[in-house]
């Protein structure tokens, strides 16, 4: 028997619940729909929120064939196989599923019948293409984000789903809600706990809140959608570790912990290190990355054990953002146009001009530093990096800092 979800599944455009902005009467896949023209996607976000549904609906609605590829488990032949098929058919589309996946020797493989037109690529991911996904895939295709569901578009999906059961199933309000709740925003789960609820039930009873609690054995906990939204949770770890308070960073690792996606946690606690710990602790980078590393490796739940130790060292570390404010600056002028000309004795070229200011090598001179130009005249005098007294690390930058500093304004100029 097939599950419920299944059999669920929106077959064309018009029965997909949200995503207006992609399918809506306005939408950018609607449009090309319209005009019967599919150029290449990706179409990227949550589970659960229509990223498969939506690729197949498009299909049904243009009447062209379609073939499915799976970036984890599917080998070069199968795609072999697929291309072939298509060869009678120039309207033919892909749907690549895990696309971030994808390995090399199949990228070479598929991307020129993408780039020549001779197949349609869908791509579908959880994870941010921008981040995850071969830039020559990228290039070739448009990059969709699918939006998360709210509660209106899983209300709708639960009204929906009771009228298509075989007999009525009463809902209290609590229990209605309870299970919109715990869908963490995801269709499909929902339908699979109202399923699962139907065949619990008996005729003619009402299904109240702790009838679903008894069959939904996870905890009340959302941090994917509404107000508890995954990235505020993340946030709200950053500003813990930054804030040296271990506790509150533990309850907010806990809660991310929960929802098994490591990879914006990851990408996080790297940026952490480098932005609000840095020159205060420099060893802390490697440690970070060995065991974001390890956590990868070990999967849940044993992955909470190196994850809790390095939240717990972060939080605790001395804490330096010179660094952070130093590229921020230099951006910030490279952003308004202050910049220049290299000076001549930088740049990778020879001149036979005898007034020329020579290259020096700085390893020629004591302790490696000789005082020369190395500014564009327009910026000349310009300071970005800032030190702070954080560590003993950092002091020691600070003093050899304030050492050429004072070097300089000891030197001539014309000497320079």
């Amino acid at each position: 028997m097939k599950p419920l979800a299944y059999k669920m599944r929106p077959r064309t455009l018009d029965e997909v619940i949200g995503q207006t902005h992609l399918v809506g009467k306005n939408g950018v896949i609607r449009r090309m729909v319209e005009k019967q023209k599919l150029t290449s996607i990706i179409l990227y976000g949550n589970p659960g929120i229509g990223k498969t549904t939506i690729a197949l609906a498009v299909c049904a609605d243009l009447h062209c064939p379609y073939y499915t590829f799976n970036a984890s488990t599917d080998n070069k032949a199968k795609l072999k196989e697929i291309i072939d098929c298509s060869e009678q058919n120039p309207n033919t589309v892909i749907i690549v599923d895990e696309i971030h996946r994808m390995k090399k020797d199949i990228q070479d493989y598929l991307l020129p019948f993408v780039e020549r037109g001779d197949i349609t690529l869908i791509g579908i991911t959880t994870i941010n293409p921008y981040h995850a996904v071969n830039p020559a895939i990228r290039s070739r295709t448009i990059i969709l984000k699918l939006n998360d569901l709210n509660e209106d578009d899983l209300r709708l999906a639960f009204n929906r789903t009771r009228a298509k059961l075989d007999k009525p199933l009463k809902f209290t309000e609590e229990a209605e809600q309870y299970l919109i709740s715990m869908a963490n925003g995801e269709i499909r789960s929902l339908i699979n706990m109202i399923e699962a609820t139907y065949f619990s039930v008996r005729p003619g009873e009402v299904v109240n809140l702790d009838f679903v609690k008894a069959i939904i054995l996870k905890p009340s906990i959302n941090i994917d959608k509404s107000e508890d939204n995954y990235y505020d949770t993340l946030s709200g770890l950053h500003k813990s570790i930054r804030g040296s308070d271990v506790d509150a960073s533990l309850h907010y690792l806990a809660k991310l912990l929960s929802a098994e996606d490591f990879l914006p946690l990851i990408r996080r606690l790297y940026c952490i290190c480098y932005e609000d710990i840095s020159l205060a602790n420099p060893a802390m980078g490697p440690k970070v990355k060995a065991a974001c590393d390890v956590a990868l490796e070990l999967g849940m739940p044993e992955a909470r054990l190196p994850l809790a130790s390095i939240v717990v060292d972060m939080a605790l570390s001395p804490k330096s953002n010179s660094s952070y404010l130093a590229i921020e600056a230099a951006l910030k002028d490279i952003e308004q146009g202050k910049s220049g000309t290299l000076p001549l004795h930088l740049k990778n070229l020879y001149s036979f001009d005898p007034h020329q200011i020579p290259y020096k090598y700085p390893h020629d001179y004591p302790g490696a530093w000789v005082d020369q130009q190395y500014l564009p005249d327009a910026i000349l005098n310009r300071k970005y990096y800032s030190p702070k007294p954080s560590s003993k690390y950092e002091e020691a930058l600070a003093e050899r800092y304030w050492a050429i500093e004072a070097a300089k304004k000891r030197k001539p100029t014309n000497d320079r």
